[in-house]
């Protein structure tokens, strides 16, 4: 594929390398990121194949995770592609992001802070504003339910700890796995997340509902407090 030249319309490619034929014979797995989404435009511009626009997208993005915080205006901000294709191209990743929260056992047991982040990340990852969540766990740290506490500036300076714990009480949930997301993609934690995080241990011992952990998300890392000894003694 090195060779081709992305201004030749992909009909005008051998058929082994045009990307809808490469899917059929080869099954979805055996395609890069570009290729999936040059199906998912359909088309190119005048100037490039949807191949070639498929490339200059995970460029100006720097890869899935950028493309999949871009807004509508910042994908028709890029040469050749308009609201149809930004509006596209914005639904295929929405599936995916999707199927990841609705697939495999609805109940998951967390192990490690891995296993959390992996269903926290799905979620907030590609959050453009500051998210608060909690997971819920039973007896055997098993998920029961993920709640959105809060949505915008998550200043944790801010965060009231009887919201964090309001739907456990409710709910008569063993332990809580919490996280917030940091779009600028950096987790490194603040002194404000780790002051925060000592008060929510000190709430859950009174309340006799553990808190496991708490996770600063970024794009395609994390950090969890646990591990790094900050705020659980």
């Amino acid at each position: 594929m090195a060779d081709i030249e992305y201004h030749t319309l992909i009909k005008e490619m051998p058929e082994s390398e045009r990307p809808r034929e490469r899917l059929q014979l080869y099954g979805e797995a055996a395609l890069s990121n570009a290729e999936l989404i040059a199906i998912a435009l359909r088309t190119g511009s005048k100037t490039e194949n949807a191949l070639g626009l498929a490339f200059r997208l995970l460029t100006a993005f720097q890869g899935l995770g950028g493309l999949a915080q871009a807004s509508i205006r910042e994908l028709c901000g890029v040469p050749g592609v308009g609201p149809a294709k930004a509006t596209q191209l914005k639904a295929a990743l929405e599936l995916g992001r999707r199927l990841i929260l609705s697939s495999g056992d609805t109940h998951p047991q967390i192990t490690c802070p891995a296993d959390a982040a992996n269903l926290f990340s799905a979620a907030m990852s590609t959050e453009s504003q500051e998210q608060l969540r909690v997971m819920l766990l039973d007896s055997k740290h098993r998920v029961q339910r993920m709640s959105l506490v809060y949505v915008g500036n998550v200043n944790t300076s801010l965060i009231r700890v009887a919201e964090v714990f309001r739907q456990a009480v409710k709910d008569n949930a063993v332990a809580i796995v919490v996280a917030h997301n940091h779009p600028s993609g950096d987790p490194t934690p603040s002194p404000e997340d780790v002051r925060v995080t000592e008060q929510m241990v000190r709430a859950g011992q009174v309340l006799d509902i553990e808190l496991l952990d708490h996770l600063i998300i970024g794009k395609q890392r994390y950090v969890s407090l646990k591990e790094r000894g900050l705020g659980f003694k």
